[in-house]
């Protein structure tokens, strides 16, 4: 008996129509109907995060709900509404060390596995519970009307230079913060003696970090550590450089994390799914930060393409933040 070519095409739509969701499929039907999604963050309104954001509103057509608040006061919250049972937040966006303590805490619970074949810088794997989104790199500040090319710092060893005394102007090395990260990696890496020599070099500390970038930019000083890459990309036409030292830049990674009891469980994993898609991924490696999927700082654009492919040379790791500011402290009286 001959069927027709017609009949075998009808049979084959419907056999595609009967087939099972694919997982990924059942998640976002699951999410959207769940319909919103609360994220926690520390971001301050930085345009980047929110461009994130709504492209992932625009692609599932789910609300985020934000709150974005200082870390001390995310913390606080997370802790509030744990202890009481009210749980109203979903995701939280933060330092990888601080979402360590919060796992160790038992604030957290794991995501549920991620979609795709995701390939991650290397070191940056993800866990059952934090996932990397993005990673702020930190490198040297230079005013380009006051050093020469020459005479340019290209080692985190060259500010030991004797031309730079008192003329570097530092992020407090003995307080939470760029500067503290400096310190944690460099001591790690050349020991106390860099520290001993550079504490020598009478650096001016400040904490003040958009005036103080200004100052550099106004040629009070000549150069500035350590520099945050985002923050470089938004002083584009003054006599400014970052300089990526040889040896790499510390960084601080941010992680993301379901929190425990999360209400929008499906809508929660499928927002850290998007967030480490080449869409997310680009937005923030167009804004200056370290995408942390591999291949897509290839994709940046020019301007900032060194930055989202910089080498990573180490962070401040949570159990050695107190000896480590102890050690600053002694070291920077």
């Amino acid at each position: 008996m001959r069927i027709s070519r017609r009949l075998l095409l009808a049979g084959g739509a419907a056999l595609a129509l009967a087939r099972p969701a694919s997982a990924q499929e059942q998640l976002v039907a699951a999410a959207r109907k769940e319909g919103k999604v609360t994220l926690y963050t520390s971001t301050l309104g930085a345009p980047f995060h929110v461009a994130a954001m709504k492209s992932f509103e625009q692609r599932y057509g789910i609300t985020v709900e934000l709150l974005d608040v200082r870390a001390s006061e995310l913390r606080e919250r997370v802790r509030t509404e744990q202890t009481s049972g009210r749980f109203l937040g979903d995701v939280i966006q933060n330092g990888s060390e601080t979402l360590l303590r919060q796992e160790q805490e038992g604030v957290l619970q794991e995501h549920g596995g991620l979609g795709g074949d995701r390939r991650f810088i290397a070191g940056l794997q993800p866990t059952d519970i934090r996932v990397p989104s993005y990673i702020l790199g930190y490198g040297i500040l230079i005013n380009t009307t006051l050093i020469k090319p020459a005479e340019e710092p290209k080692s985190w060893q060259d500010l030991l230079d004797p031309r730079w005394q008192g003329k570097i102007l530092s992020d407090d090395m003995r307080a939470l913060g760029g500067g503290h990260t400096m310190f944690a990696v460099t001591e790690t890496a050349f020991g106390r003696g860099f520290h001993e020599k550079l504490a020598a070099q009478h650096p001016v500390f400040s904490r003040d970090i958009g005036n103080d970038e200004r100052r550099v930019a106004r040629g009070e000083y000549p150069l500035r550590v350590p520099q945050l890459f985002s923050n470089f990309t938004v002083m584009k036409g003054l006599p400014v450089k970052l300089i990526i030292p040889v040896e790499g830049a510390p960084y601080v990674r941010f992680d993301l994390a379901v929190l425990k009891g999360a209400t929008h469980p499906n809508a929660a994993r499928l927002l850290i799914d998007h967030y480490l898609g080449d869409e997310a991924q680009l937005i923030y490696a167009n804004a200056g930060l370290i995408p942390v999927i591999d291949a897509v700082g290839a994709k940046a654009k020019e301007d900032v393409r060194p930055m989202a492919r910089a080498r990573l040379m180490g962070y401040s790791k949570a159990e050695q933040q107190d000896a480590m500011l102890d050690l600053a402290k002694e070291i920077y009286r």
